[in-house]
């Protein structure tokens, strides 16, 4: 007969070996500078988010401009995750979150603008608007959240 103990010991083990069987590792996608990046979201036990760098309103623009040439002297690409913004040093890289969907994207800082008003913190381009969901109404109320200034 065998010892009580080693029954425990057994049973502890198959428990241990069929949870982590269970368990799985979630990965989440980077919004990296190219058409097929996907939405980057924060998992339910990250630590709070940084304060935001700046809030306001995101608009977008897209094919009308492909091929003119940017800021930073590239062509614009409306399938790359790029931005204008008025201030930030060309190629810093920004979060852009939207608060009320929890959506976020990285994009970098290629070209100025947005003009006019003053609450358009940010243009972005029409694939960085994609992820984020608002295409459609052309504008949304965002945080913006400075990732990496530029080398």
């Amino acid at each position: 007969m065998e010892p009580t103990v080693s029954l425990v010991t057994r049973s502890c083990l198959v428990l241990s070996l069929v949870a982590a069987g269970c368990a799985s590792e979630e990965s989440y996608p980077v919004a990296a500078s190219s058409p097929s990046a996907t939405l980057q979201p924060y998992p339910a036990a990250a630590a709070p988010l940084p304060a935001p760098y700046e809030v306001g309103v995101a608009t977008w623009y897209g094919d009308r401009l492909a091929g003119h040439r940017t800021a930073s002297g590239e062509p614009f690409d409306p399938g790359a995750m790029t931005a204008a913004h008025r201030t930030l040093p060309l190629g810093t890289w920004v979060e852009v979150r939207r608060p009320d969907t929890g959506r976020a994207v990285i994009v970098r800082i290629n070209d100025r603008g947005p003009w006019g008003d003053a609450s358009r913190v940010i243009d972005l381009s029409r694939a960085a608007a994609d992820v984020l969901g608002f295409t459609r109404q052309g504008v949304a109320r965002v945080e913006l959240r400075l990732v990496r200034w530029p080398p």
